[in-house]
């Protein structure tokens, strides 16, 4: 099998428009949720050896994974040293060389907002599932909150687990998140040491100001869903009198809330 071959049969799973590459894209997404939903799981429960084993064909998968892209990539450099590049490296040398226990390995929810994010899953959802077209916007906004209070939940695990006798494990990590997103702050559970007092006023000063936006974005949308009678444009701003396409006069219901 020469290398173009493999080059195109992984660009029809990747980015293919067929079955076949719904499919296994579809499978990819499930086999993230579950990498995410094991991390939760397995804090609930004394690390052992099966622990390690899990982990490292977790990795592996990872590493395939990471590794076609590259192949199918117009620009593989420039992957290869992105964001999500860097994040996914890290990401597989905790989970095939784990210094730190799980060490970088809750990374691995930014893989979620990454495949949520790409043009291929957001078209497959938009055909496949009704009424996601429709609520993209509140529907995309409600996963960035669920993924941003998860990265903010696993950032706190990670850094406290063992350290702090009050974070045991994922639910109190997120009871922490939480009540300091909301600025509820019981004070029952506390971040301790240098690095925990840092991590607090961080999620205090970032968390809470993208916390408020992202509720904003799932109750509010940037766009009113309303077509336009003429042209059929379907999103205007919510406080638009004409369509921006052809000018048609609109009559928007609003509120007239800020």
């Amino acid at each position: 099998m020469t290398e173009a071959t493999i080059r195109a049969r992984l660009r029809a799973l990747y980015e293919g428009a067929g079955e076949t590459g719904d499919r296994f894209r579809y499978l990819l997404l499930a086999f993230d949720l579950l990498t995410v939903t094991w991390l939760v799981a397995s804090s609930f429960f004394t690390r052992g050896a099966h622990h390690d084993r899990i982990d490292l064909a977790i990795g592996l998968v990872f590493l395939a994974d990471f590794l076609a892209r590259l192949v199918i990539s117009r620009r593989p450099l420039r992957d290869l040293f992105s964001f999500w590049g860097a994040a996914d490296i890290l990401v597989i040398i905790s989970l095939l060389f784990p210094i730190w226990g799980e060490g970088l390995a809750f990374l691995r929810v930014l893989r979620l907002f990454r495949v949520f994010h790409s043009p291929q899953t957001l078209d497959q959802l938009r055909e496949d599932i009704p009424g996601f077209r429709r609520n993209e916007q509140t529907i995309r906004a409600s996963l960035n909150l669920v993924i941003f209070i998860f990265a903010m939940t696993a950032l706190v695990y990670q850094t406290q687990s063992g350290a702090n006798d009050k974070i045991g494990n994922y639910a109190d990590a997120l009871y922490f998140t939480v009540t300091t997103l909301t600025t509820t702050g019981f004070g029952d559970v506390t971040l301790v040491g240098t690095s925990g007092k840092l991590l607090s006023v961080a999620v205090m000063i970032f968390g809470i100001s993208l916390f408020l936006r992202l509720i904003q974005v799932v109750l509010r949308p940037s766009k009113a869903y309303f077509p336009c009678p003429t042209c059929g444009l379907r999103r205007h701003d919510h406080d638009a009198v004409h369509c921006k396409a052809c000018g048609t006069v609109l009559n928007i219901p609003d509120e007239g809330l800020d």
